[in-house]
């Protein structure tokens, strides 16, 4: 079965009636999409993704008023959370009603739950009727997809459709905000910064990486790497001039690196802008990744606002 690109909703929607897998596009990455509901689609994410099944799942629905089919007990932070972001890249960590699979949670009372922002992803949930996990369509710790041909290049024959959806806009996965005890806590840092979320709730706390069992999706310690030995560096020209005998890639922020011997380089967003660079990012990784180098060397990022997520991702990806 060789996997089919297509912009048809309508083929996607039939697919995932029929309890296959498919890729999704939303804002922030492309995800491997099947119904919430039905044990055989979620079995299949887990199979084909080689995901671990203590790992939770995100639950995507339409709407604000798809909620209560999902969760209960809404905390008023949650409430403003979602009225102020909603549809958009933020998932929040809810008490699941019994409807909800224990698989899909890992067995946990809370589901990570969000209305993503993307048209095609909207009008896909609209068209099923149900409720769609979609965790990053990846196999398990590789480098996120950010366009429909990397889905298919990982799952070529392993699932029958992507849906195209273009370039993904924000290019990291969303932000996750828990509620233990009532109180806002970041469990994943994400395309929402964390600026902009304390701006509502006030000073959050933000928990560590997760080196075992993970009470969210995408806690994991290692993550999001590319097959290539990634490297982050406070700074990226002094650690290239370390190698020179290497084949070497250097992802930089706003600026090329000048080491003085031939590298191949990534620049995220000569203007300095961190959203465009979120947005970059894995997209550059993937191309370096192709290259056949034998190291990719990071620049670190300013710690702060979505620079913080992309150091958080490429610190999960490194192997050095």
């Amino acid at each position: 079965m060789e996997t089919v690109i297509s912009s048809d909703i309508e083929l996607a929607a039939a697919f995932l009636r029929q309890e296959a897998v498919i890729g999704m596009p939303t804002e922030t990455v492309y995800g491997l999409a099947g119904n919430a509901f039905s044990p055989k689609a979620v079995a299949s994410i887990f199979a084909i993704k080689q995901r671990p099944a203590f790992n939770p799942l995100i639950l995507h629905i339409p709407g604000i008023d798809a909620l209560d089919d999902v969760v209960k007990d809404i905390p008023e932070t949650a409430t403003e959370l979602m009225r102020r972001f909603w549809p958009g890249p933020i998932t929040l960590l809810l008490p699941k009603r019994p409807a909800v699979p224990d698989t899909v949670t890992a067995g946990k009372p809370t589901v990570a739950v969000r209305v993503p922002a993307h048209p095609m992803a909207l009008a896909l949930l609209r068209t099923t009727g149900f409720p769609l996990v979609a965790p990053s369509a990846n196999p398990f710790g590789s480098i996120s997809p950010t366009r429909a041909i990397h889905v298919a290049e990982y799952f070529d024959g392993l699932i029958p459709l992507v849906l195209d959806g273009g370039e993904c806009p924000r290019g990291v996965e969303s932000t996750i905000v828990g509620f233990p005890n009532g109180e806002p806590v970041v469990y994943r840092l994400g395309a929402i910064s964390l600026e902009a979320i304390e701006a509502i709730t006030g000073p959050v706390r933000v928990l560590k990486i997760a080196e075992a069992v993970p009470d969210a999706p995408g806690m994991l310690l290692r993550h999001y790497a590319p097959r290539t030995p990634l490297m982050l560096a406070d700074n990226a020209r002094e650690e290239a001039l370390k190698h020179p005998n290497l084949n070497i890639g250097i992802l930089t922020f706003d600026a090329p690196v000048d080491t003085g011997f031939e590298t191949h380089q990534e620049v995220l967003s000569p203007a300095g802008s961190d959203e465009i660079a979120a947005a970059a990012l894995y997209d550059a990784l993937h191309r370096l990744d192709r290259l056949g180098l034998d190291l990719i060397i990071a620049q670190r990022f300013p710690d702060e606002g979505l620079g913080r997520t992309i150091n958080d991702r490429l610190l999960r990806g490194a192997r050095l």
